[in-house]
């Protein structure tokens, strides 16, 4: 294929998650009525944002993989015949639960999963306490429409792990995303936010010569502790083509349904004007693997 229409749907949440899913299947479908092969879902897009604050309760909202999620919009896929990317809090054990990307193929099988490698742990970003880091690495999932690479959210603000994607043959970065505001932000502050969110991943495109999908939630949602004044997600989701150029950018305050072309001969175009992997300096990287030098 020589172009890929890619449908993103950024929703605001409420504590509803019938609801919630409700809205997600129907921006799926929206997306595939507008000839969407490839759908991405937002992430933790089956209910609210719960880490802004710590309660051991909220554990009783992780699901097994594959699980009811994975039933409902592994139908949904199969239905529709597209690749449809899900974010779900995986409860793999008592005790261990991860932020997983799941794949779900044309026929509703599971083509493969992601668990979030970079974990925050910031005032109503409390996700150490809920979720266990990744222990998949950094590596594609093979589909129909092509290899896509998973990365979550914090994820995104790391060049190493767009970096081994690519390298592991990704032709397409794909971030699930739920990112705001605290409210008492100046909008100053608020402006250069975004624009570092949205500047470094479409870094992430240059530097691998690769398209990026971002898709955040949009809407308010009250921290239930009351020690914030909770998060106002700033949407704005994104596609950006192999040298950053965007692609589409959503509101920041309405829920969209939208369906973006991506051109796939671009990423070899782009890459033999710019060979950057060419060019790297594999024997001289040895100390990106150290946290710090001394």
């Amino acid at each position: 294929m020589s172009t890929l229409k890619v449908g993103i749907v950024q929703q605001a949440n409420t504590d509803d998650r019938a609801a919630n899913v409700a809205k997600s299947e129907a921006g799926v479908r929206q997306c595939v009525a507008q000839g969407a092969e490839l759908v991405v879902l937002q992430e933790l897009h089956c209910g609210l944002y719960f880490c802004q604050t710590e309660e051991t309760v909220v554990f009783d909202q992780g699901e097994t993989i594959p699980g009811p999620s994975t039933d409902t919009f592994g139908a949904l896929a199969k239905e529709l015949g597209i690749v449809l990317v899900l974010s779900l809090f995986e409860k793999r054990a008592p005790g261990l639960y991860h932020n997983t990307a799941v794949v779900l193929e044309k026929d509703g099988s599971i083509a493969g999963i992601y668990r979030k490698m970079h974990i925050p742990d910031d005032p109503a970003y409390y996700e150490k306490f809920y979720f266990t880091p990744g222990d998949l690495g950094f590596e594609p999932i093979d589909t129909s429409v092509g290899r896509l690479g998973l990365l979550v959210c914090w994820d995104q603000w790391y060049p190493e792990a767009a970096r081994l994607m690519a390298l592991a043959g990704a032709e397409l970065l794909i971030y699930p995303t739920a990112i705001g505001y605290e409210s008492t932000d100046e909008p100053a502050e608020q402006q250069r936010q975004f624009e570092a969110w949205q500047t470094i991943q479409r870094g992430h495109a240059i530097a691998n010569g690769l398209p990026v999908v971002a898709v955040n939630r949009t809407g308010f949602e009250p921290d239930p502790s009351g020690q914030t004044n909770g998060i106002q997600f700033w949407g704005q989701s994104f596609v950006a083509g192999p040298q950053g150029e965007l692609l589409y950018t959503a509101p920041a305050s309405e829920e969209v349904n939208e369906v973006i072309t991506i051109d796939r001969q671009r990423t070899e175009d782009v890459r033999r004007i710019w060979p950057y992997f060419r060019d790297r300096r594999i024997d001289a990287y040895q100390d990106l693997v150290k946290r710090y030098i001394d």
